[in-house]
């Protein structure tokens, strides 16, 4: 953001310098300050999730499978039949009639125990749920070097505002399992698939998932309409590019603990518990830590407005002005602090495009 200011104030320099001596009946310097609202139109875009479990890589299941989970399979019943097995069938029978009674009942360590399942659906996957910028207010400076009456060069800053960031969707996990071992035993399940959607976070049921502050500095060249000393009313349209910059991004903390929790089930399938990473129970080996960070953004900037001359120093201007594909990508990052190991990485991309009202007033010399 420094190189931006330089870059700027260096425009400024050189043309103040060259045009300091033209001839012209109208004030080159020009500031503003006012109420700026920004209203961002962007909408929530998927995000894109990926973890370090291999897809289709052969885990343990562990001794934590609960029944319930095992009885989500379609075809349990199928596999066991076909084993033909007295005591796989016993177990079974008796799995059902405990978890009827107690659903976290769980599955008997003659079948998971050295049990190994081929893991599916949560090594990557995308979900339609993202995040949105919510409106917001701010004070508005702006200086202006005219290089002539009518054209003029601008930067538009202000007080950087923080934005609150709202969640859409949901975040789930769609997981599958084929039970694939060596095991005696546990072998005569082969092919038994589980398939369970677990759900990583609500974003939409917390609301505000985040606030981050936005620096937002754009530059403009400007046409200026009618005649100082002439008109009091001056139309004006202009062009120009902005540059953004996010910062101090502060994360909800149930977002968090769901990012937390998530790290744990990858751990547990990782470390050979499948069987609980289905529960998503936020314990495991690990301890999972969340960091979050967003990328700068540049963005073309086009506006119309006006000034109105309350004397020949003192003004009033009002503008709207639009940013078109103004976004950035939002980054999260959950790993081990034990290891340093990287669990999980998400990424999506928050579409900005604000719309931006001014009213202020200035001052010429």
């Amino acid at each position: 953001m420094r190189h931006f200011f330089k870059s700027a104030a260096l425009v400024v320099f050189v043309l103040s310098a060259n045009l300091a001596h033209a001839d012209g009946d109208f004030k080159r310097w020009a500031v503003s300050v006012g109420w700026l609202h920004v209203m961002p139109q962007g909408s929530a875009n998927s995000t894109n999730i990926n973890t370090a479990v291999e897809n289709g890589g052969n885990y343990g299941v562990g001794n934590n499978l609960k029944g319930a989970d095992l009885l989500l399979s379609k075809n349990l019943d199928d596999v066991v039949n076909q084993s033909n097995n007295i005591l796989v069938t016993n177990v079974i029978k008796s799995l059902k009639s405990n978890v009827a009674k107690n659903p976290d009942y769980l599955v008997s360590s003659l079948i998971t125990n050295s049990a190994k399942a081929d893991v599916y659906g949560i090594s990557d996957w995308s979900n339609n749920a993202g995040l949105e910028a919510d409106d917001v207010d701010t004070l508005g400076l702006t200086l202006s070097y005219f290089v002539n009456d009518h054209v003029s060069l601008e930067l538009i800053g202000g007080v950087p505002p923080k934005v609150d960031i709202k969640g859409k969707g949901k975040i789930v996990a769609s997981a599958s399992s084929i039970a694939n071992s060596t095991a005696a035993i546990p072998s005569l399940i082969n092919g038994v698939e589980i398939n369970k959607d677990i759900l990583i976070t609500d974003l939409g049921g917390h609301g505000k998932v985040a606030e981050v502050t936005a620096w937002t500095p754009a530059i403009t060249a400007k046409y200026h309409f009618g005649k100082s000393g002439v008109n009091k009313f001056r139309p004006f349209i202009g062009a120009g590019v902005v540059y953004g910059h996010f910062n101090k991004l502060k994360l909800n903390g149930g977002v968090e603990q769901d990012l937390i929790n998530a790290g744990h089930m990858v751990q547990n399938v990782l470390d050979g518990n499948a069987g609980e990473a289905l529960q998503n129970s936020g314990k495991s080996s690990a301890n999972p830590v969340v960091k979050v960070k967003t990328d700068d953004a540049f963005a073309p900037v086009v506006t119309a407005g006006f000034s109105y001359d309350l004397t020949e120093r003192w003004f009033t201007t009002a503008s709207l002005t639009y940013m078109p594909d103004f976004h950035n990508t939002a980054t999260i990052i959950v790993s081990d602090s034990k290891t340093g190991n990287q669990l999980i990485k998400a990424n999506t991309k928050v579409d900005l495009d604000p719309l931006i009202t001014y009213v202020g007033v200035g001052y010429r010399f």
